[in-house]
């Protein structure tokens, strides 16, 4: 899919939320959740979900795994689709961070290396976040969003299976391209007659795609590094415990998963999801068996995961940075991964993406004008976006960086943050519910 401009950022006649017609590209969680929250606060506005997979196509079967931040769990509770999808979900009640390299600690010989651990009692929540598969997050939200179609067909619409080609800027508003017809239909979709234009006032672009499928946006930086990720088998540790492991090659994150492993002659075992990242020029995983992969993990991890006793398939994916400087473009605004594309070392961008939505529907419902309200949504989207956008690209690139001390000094300074109890709390309500 291509977006481009014609005329003026401004050059579309003012329109009125309660007149609006919005077109949303991408029936992602945050497509969907922008979809569901403007359905509501916005009663009188036409909105038309767009997307390449039919309905007919089942998203239960994807086996990705998402942390959800608590604020990004209050939003879907808000939609009304959390309950359905809750039972899916493995509560986070607690974060472990820590890194490989000695720390200050360590080499005084004063016992366990630096850690930060943050938990769901001390901040008086029942939980950090929850840990989900895409698959289990999604379903419930693309029938939410059928259904509410089924209500109000003359104003919500969901016409998925079609390809949007291309996104243009027009003195109307804008102009969204389709494919009448699916590949291997026999259709030209860069042909006159493999098209279907759709004037809206406002387009949303909340189909992101992975890294290395994006065109390169203003902002961009390749980690050189690739995540292998997958699933683990652990006996003991903490329930309801992710931890975060900072390594020369990049960090290592295990992210709990519902559900217990009973096995005739076994302890119990808990399953994590698993995000390994390392050096793509000198990648030590790719061609390792199960059997030392679950070895090299245990060398990474701190004693506090428990005993690693079983390791999935693992798939590899490159990492980098792609971001755009800011989110609206004329009467075209990108969300979610369609605006940024982030390092997961710190597990942010879909709730960056969630905060994104609810923000742009917030900003149209209480203006009259569609233009003043998508300025105010730059302006007060650009700080949580920045901060974020900044903070893990330094996560990502810092911990690899092997200068003398620097271990010591990123030790001393877990520490010191373990310690300080108001600024570990702020920390904590960051990662909840972004900057406010």
């Amino acid at each position: 899919m291509t977006t481009s401009t014609t005329g003026s950022p401004l050059s579309a006649p003012a329109a009125s939320p309660a007149s609006l017609h919005l077109a949303v590209i991408g029936a992602g969680p945050v497509g969907l959740a922008l979809a569901l929250h403007a359905a509501r606060r916005l009663p009188q506005a036409r909105i038309c979900v767009h997307d390449r997979l039919p309905a007919s196509h089942d998203v239960t079967a994807d086996p990705r795994t998402l942390a959800l931040s608590q604020g990004s769990v209050v939003e879907l509770r808000r939609l009304g689709v959390w309950d359905a999808m809750a039972e899916q979900a493995e509560p986070i009640r607690c974060v472990h961070v820590s890194q490989q390299q000695p720390g200050l600690m360590e080499l005084l010989g004063r016992g366990a290396a630096p850690a930060l651990r943050i938990r769901a009692e001390d901040e008086r929540v029942e939980q950090l976040g929850a840990v989900i598969p895409y698959g289990r997050l999604v379903a419930p939200m693309r029938a939410a969003w059928l259904a509410a179609c089924a209500r109000e067909p003359q104003r919500l619409s969901a016409p998925w299976g079609r390809p949007v080609l291309d996104v243009r800027t027009v003195p109307a508003g804008v102009e969204v391209d389709l494919a009448t017809e699916l590949p291997g239909e026999g259709a030209d979709p860069c042909g006159e007659r493999g098209r279907l234009v759709e004037t809206h006032h406002l387009a949303v672009i909340a189909e992101g795609g992975v890294y290395t499928e994006q065109a390169r946006r203003a902002v961009t930086r390749d980690y050189r590094q690739s995540a292998w990720v997958g699933t683990v088998e652990v006996e003991g540790g903490e329930p309801g415990c992710a931890y975060e492991r900072f390594t020369p090659q990049g960090p290592v994150a295990l992210l709990p998963l519902p559900g217990l492993i009973e096995r005739p002659g076994q302890a119990t075992r808990r399953r994590f999801s698993l995000v390994w990242c390392v050096d793509s020029g000198d990648d030590p995983v790719a061609g390792l068996n199960d059997a030392q992969r679950l070895a090299g993990l245990t060398h990474l991890l701190p004693g506090e995961v428990g005993r690693l006793a079983g390791i999935g398939p693992l798939k590899c994916f490159p990492l980098g940075l792609n971001a755009e400087r800011t989110l609206v473009r004329g009467r075209t605004v990108r969300i979610g991964n369609a605006a940024q594309t982030l390092h997961p070392v710190a597990g942010q961008g879909l709730n960056l993406g969630l905060r994104d939505a609810h923000e742009l529907v917030r900003r149209l419902a209480a203006s009259d004008d569609v233009d003043q309200a998508l300025r105010r949504v730059e302006w007060q989207r650009a700080p949580d976006r920045w901060a974020m956008i900044a903070a893990t690209d330094f996560l990502a690139r810092s911990f690899t960086w092997n200068l003398p001390g620097l271990g010591t000094l990123r030790g001393s300074a877990l520490a010191a943050l373990e310690q300080a109890g108001p600024l570990k709390s702020l920390l904590a309500r960051r990662m909840m519910f972004g900057q406010r």
